[in-house]
């Protein structure tokens, strides 16, 4: 069958990418007033421990999914890929979440369960913010370099990559993310307040999916040599983050009103951050669900296109979180008149239910394998 007869008896990507948007939106929901809604879950997990457990399922997937490339997962037949890929997220989230608060909190203060409004749990999962922005890295912009030059095949590119980036992750995160939510470091020693620090680190994570993912590592590709272009992706993304950091604030502004965003106890600095996760989670899903379209109308189009569209998405999902969903829908209290909510609770269960689901389950109950040509067909052999 040629490739223009299959497509002519298939849905189209738009109608595919709909059903699967229905599908995480549904699903996250769902998962939402089970685990986390403030008025109708059974649990008292809202917002922390909930985020810190949304923070640690979305590392394993990172490690799992991008590092490792579904090293074992693979070997498994849909729905049961998905449902011990599931299984294992889910169990990873709960297992650290509970050892970091309850474990290393009788150690260390900082991560203890019982400090107020759930900061030891915001304390552990802090770590994630850092560790998504260098085990993504080393995939979307570094291409598994140099593991992969080295020889080397699954599952030891991705331990490679797990272990080696383990100790420029944690630097980050005891010089960055500690001072800043710590009890016991004395006072002046964070380089940042936890809402800049937030603010402006997740941008750099906003600029390593957009150049890594929807502008398929444009600019950094231009550097040459897969070493020139692991170096200039980190010194870019940081450099092309604080500039994403400066316009998103600005950006948000505008949407929350200046008024709003000049009162001395509204986090402004923080808000690039949830305008950014809106963002980076409309680019995981229209790469992995709309298959990153446009595709065929020009290098220069098909880049500002798909910028344009992630990006639009972003701002309208932000707005009607903050002014409609989050309210109405999600029962979350306010934090300024007209808004409630934080996007980096809800948008990050889309985000991982667009993971899980998307790629984890490969849009299973939608998606059918195309039918191969009787000439491409493997023939098993006794």
């Amino acid at each position: 069958m040629s490739e223009r007869s299959h497509a002519g008896t298939s849905p189209g990507w738009l109608r595919l990418g709909v059903a699967d948007t229905a599908v995480v939106v549904t699903v996250s929901v769902a998962a939402w007033y089970l685990l986390a809604d403030p008025q109708f879950s059974p649990f008292d997990l809202y917002p922390l421990p909930f985020n810190a457990l949304l923070f640690w399922a979305l590392l394993f997937v990172v490690w799992a999914g991008f590092n490792l490339e579904f090293w074992g997962f693979d070997r498994l037949r849909q729905p049961w890929r998905g449902l011990v890929f599931l299984g294992a997220t889910s169990v990873f989230a709960v297992v650290v979440t509970y050892v970091l608060a309850s474990g290393m909190g009788h150690l260390y203060p900082d991560f203890a369960a019982g400090r107020p409004d759930g900061l030891g749990y915001f304390t552990g999962a802090l770590f994630v913010l850092f560790g998504f922005s260098t085990w993504v890295l080393v995939v979307l912009n570094w291409g598994h370099w140099p593991w992969t030059d080295l020889g080397l095949k699954q599952p030891w590119v991705g331990a490679c990559e797990i272990v080696t980036l383990l100790v420029p992750t944690a630097l980050l995160y005891f010089v960055l993310g500690v001072p800043a939510v710590s009890d016991t470091v004395r006072e002046g020693a964070a380089l940042f307040d936890v809402d800049t620090l937030l603010g402006w680190y997740y941008s750099i994570i906003v600029a390593i999916v957009l150049t890594g993912q929807t502008l398929e590592n444009w600019p950094w590709r231009l550097a040459g040599s897969r070493m020139r272009v692991a170096l200039v992706s980190t010194i870019g993304n940081i450099a092309l983050g604080t500039m994403l950091f400066v316009a998103l604030r600005a950006v948000c502004t505008v949407l929350v009103g200046a008024g709003t965003a000049a009162d001395p106890g509204f986090p402004i600095d923080q808000y690039p951050a949830q305008l950014g996760v809106c963002w980076v989670a409309w680019m995981i899903l229209w790469a992995n669900a709309f298959g990153n379209k446009p595709t065929e109308a020009g290098a220069v189009a098909n880049l500002v296109s798909r910028v344009a569209i992630t990006f639009a998405l972003a701002v309208i999902t932000f707005v009607l979180y903050y002014y409609v969903v989050a309210e109405i829908v999600l029962h979350e209290p306010a934090v300024a008149d007209g808004l409630h909510g934080n996007a980096l609770g809800f948008m990050d269960l889309f985000a991982l239910v667009t993971l899980l689901y998307v790629v984890g389950f490969e849009s299973f109950g939608i998606r059918r394998p195309p039918v191969p040509a009787p000439e491409d067909r493997v023939v098993a052999h006794p």
